[in-house]
């Protein structure tokens, strides 16, 4: 049984740079590339296997058609999305729907997703909740402009985490270059967009109604605590989340590591640096799975993994 590479898809973006070309090395012509679909089976972009036997199959059609390289014992959609996204300049502040009521209105997933800060410029700033105490105060502050008022602004550095649950308001600023790792969603909700103009001079769509159903007040912080734990001498993992939907971890390796895997199936970013895993090289801007029957993982190398799996839902 081999690990499963995936091959990742790029799109450009309005607010999208050029890192990761430079800082990734993936090959790209454009300058504006917002985001790297890196895991995805999600209809608006999906990726596929680039070796072995299932080379060139799309990840939907491996997750339905061999379930067993996952342990899947229903019929549902993959449920899980890694991206990077290159934040030139600041993203639209946003807010994302749980999943009762994407599924009703956008049939799809909910969207709650969380940041890993790959890298980030001194001066670099995220949106992240807002300071309204209850529903009638923010729809004011939004039907008032007062986005200053509003918007709670703080500073990131490398290696920062951020958890944001559904309802969150949010938004990338521009300097940052952050690991995403989401529900398989592709519904956004716009609730400002700095009067900015698309190629076409028209302004951005906002979705008004819909954000501020969906926004929760007061803002509730995601998980900021992060626990640490050495494995033997020469590896580190950093819990970074465990909510509903997945769990994500940071593992530093500085040499040789064995682990058992106890899930049903791992999702790995390789974020710097290279390694051997099994016997195959990963190295920095690969992703990939690890199946349900490669029980036992042999890491020697000098590399950052972000490592995620689903929590599988109830019976």
């Amino acid at each position: 049984m081999e690990l499963l590479f995936l091959q990742p898809i790029f799109k450009e973006r309005i607010w999208g740079g050029h890192k990761l070309k430079t800082d990734f090395g993936y090959a790209l012509s454009s300058n504006q590339t917002g985001e790297c679909w890196a895991i995805s089976a999600h209809k608006n972009g999906e990726t596929c296997i680039r070796n072995g036997v299932y080379a060139g199959m799309p990840l939907s059609q491996l997750w339905n058609e061999h379930p067993e390289l996952f342990a899947n014992d229903k019929p549902r959609e993959f449920p899980l999305m890694v991206k990077i996204l290159d934040a030139n300049d600041d993203l639209s502040v946003q807010v994302h729907p749980d999943d009762e009521f994407a599924q009703l209105i956008e049939n799809d997933l909910g969207k709650a997703e969380c940041w890993y800060v790959l890298d980030a410029t001194a001066d670099a700033k995220i949106i992240y909740g807002h300071n309204a105490q209850n529903s009638d105060e923010l729809k004011q502050l939004v039907i008032d402009g007062e986005w200053d008022k509003l918007l709670k602004h703080v500073p990131v550095k490398s290696g920062d985490f951020f958890d944001v649950p559904t309802g969150t308001v949010h938004a990338l600023g521009a300097g940052t270059l952050i690991l995403e790792v989401q529900q398989s969603s592709d519904t956004t909700y716009r609730l400002y967009d700095y009067d900015r103009r698309d190629a076409s001079g028209n302004l951005r769509e906002l979705h008004l109604d819909k954000a501020l159903t969906v926004i929760k007040s007061p803002h509730k912080e995601g998980k900021t605590k992060l626990e640490q734990r050495d494995l033997g001498l020469e590896a580190v993992f950093t819990s970074l989340t465990n909510n509903q939907h997945f769990q994500v971890g940071k593992l530093e390796i500085n040499g040789t590591l064995e682990l058992t895997l106890n899930v049903a199936y791992l999702l790995i970013s390789v974020v710097t640096g290279e390694a051997i895993l099994n016997g195959q090289t990963i190295k920095k801007g690969d992703h990939l799975i690890v199946p349900n029957q490669m029980r036992k993982l042999n890491f020697s190398g000098y590399a950052t993994l972000i490592v995620c799996n689903e929590v599988m839902p109830k019976s």
